[in-house]
């Protein structure tokens, strides 16, 4: 309840600064998100041709460096094409909804600490645009009113695959929402507050990546299926749905699209370093041997380059692992996902009400550990007896299992254990076939209709 009190008491001075500076730091918001995209795409080209022992981009500007600033000239000049069925009033509003919400997000990242004020232009300010008492709602509200943009284009376009694509992807943002959300409950229950700057405040000894590691990973594997990245972009995979979502775009739409799928890399890389990586903190071995680590300008660096990091792992991810199928990809988000992070989320919950309790730690560790062997038996336990059962059926029955086929329901729809090839006509046996003489029946049917004529 302290920690909640002194949340709310930090939060004052946000809100003083007057409508120029405000102006200034939003404007610093934008152009930081448009640079860091730019990098990123020259960055990813050019990690991936590393990794394929490629040369990558070296012709537009110094090393390829403006390589993204020519692709955007390039989409910029192609012919803006609006297909004949498109709903041409959504079609066109597709792009913006799915870019505008990508952008709204960095409002409430810190930059550095709400209580160390830097000078700009002479007026004392707070590096961080603003700040709410539910800024993590806030982020996940924006993220969600993305995934309209990305459903109306698939609708919007009058066409089969784009709409197949825009349906994948609002399954696969809601499914990892979920388990995002509950990973961000975790947070709240150790920090005490929903504001991004408390937050931070409350990783001074510890961050939280090494108090809740399970949070963390779960976040990091729904931040990549968030924003229809490899291995789970399966809204634009062109094997089965020639582009998705966005097959009929094109010129400057399309281009909004690829930005709002790079900022939201961006975005969910702060929030990621917001939570569990310290923020705007200096790593260890610098912030104890350099007082002044975390003061001045010095906290925007080390917000900057745990961002980098967090987006050449995106890159690295992209590089490495092949596509997922997308019974997969659901079957990870609503299987295993969304119960370990509810899971992981009541037990956090029962540490820290033992922890408001003053129990010791070891007897906290000696309940838990308890409790989760106790778990383990008894499904252990279920699973010998299922098992048992399970063959005695079969024995009983006297059949085997059938066996399980990769090609039945066809291709391109995953099976399903137990599936069965749907009856087809086949090709009569070697013995029955007759060789094929010029002029002649090449079949009995053909043979007899002859005789017959």
């Amino acid at each position: 309840m302290n920690t909640m009190l002194l949340a709310a008491e930090d939060l004052s001075m946000f809100g003083r600064d007057p409508w120029w500076l405000v102006a200034v730091k939003a404007v610093f918001c934008f152009a930081f998100l448009m640079i860091t995209v730019l990098f990123s795409i020259v960055w990813e080209r050019k990690v991936v041709a590393w990794m394929q022992l490629r040369i990558g981009p070296n012709r537009h500007g110094p090393w390829g460096l403006l390589q993204s600033l020519a692709d955007g000239v390039k989409l910029m000049l192609k012919e803006d094409v609006i297909v004949k069925r498109a709903d041409k009033v959504v079609y066109i509003l597709a792009p913006v909804v799915a870019a505008i919400p990508a952008f709204m997000a960095i409002a409430v990242i810190p930059f550095g600490p709400a209580g160390n004020e830097v000078s700009i232009f002479g007026q004392r300010t707070t590096m961080q645009l603003t700040d709410l008492p539910i800024a993590m709602l806030y982020i996940l509200a924006v993220a969600a009113v993305g995934i309209y943009g990305i459903v109306l284009a698939g609708w919007s376009s009058g066409s089969t695959y784009p709409l197949l694509g825009g349906l994948r992807s609002c399954a696969q943002m809601i499914s990892y929402e979920i388990a995002m959300g509950a990973a961000f409950a975790s947070v709240f229950l150790y920090s005490g507050s929903m504001s991004t700057s408390a937050i931070v405040e409350a990783q001074q000894d510890r961050w939280f990546i090494i108090l809740l590691p399970v949070s963390f990973i779960i976040y990091v594997v729904t931040m990549v299926g968030e924003t229809n990245r490899a291995p789970f972009d399966m809204p634009e995979s062109e094997g089965d749905l020639v582009g998705g979502f966005n097959t009929e775009y094109s010129s400057i739409k399309f281009a909004l699209f690829m930005l709002a799928e790079y900022v939201n890399m961006v975005t969910v890389s702060a929030v990621s370093v917001t939570l569990f990586l310290g923020g705007w903190r200096a790593p260890y071995p610098i912030s104890a041997f350099w007082e002044g680590a975390n003061h001045g300008w010095w906290p925007m660096l080390w917000f900057v380059v745990k961002v980098q990091l967090l987006l050449f792992f995106f890159i690295w991810l992209r590089g490495t692992l092949p596509r997922v199928r997308y019974d997969q990809l659901m079957k990870l988000g609503w299987k295993v996902l969304i119960p370990v992070s509810v899971v992981w989320l009541m037990l956090v919950a029962t540490v820290r009400a033992m922890r408001n309790e003053n129990m010791e730690f070891q007897n906290i560790v000696l309940y838990v550990a308890g409790a989760i062997v106790a778990i383990l038996l008894l499904s252990f336990v279920a699973d010998i007896f299922r098992d048992k059962k399970e063959k005695e059926r079969a024995a009983k029955d006297g059949d085997e299992p059938p066996a399980f086929d990769p090609m039945a329901g066809g291709f391109p729809v995953p099976p399903l254990p137990g599936q069965e090839l749907p009856p087809v006509p086949r090709r009569r046996p070697r013995h029955e076939r007759e060789l094929i003489v010029s002029g002649g029946p090449d079949t009995k049917s053909d043979g007899k209709e002859a005789d017959d004529a």
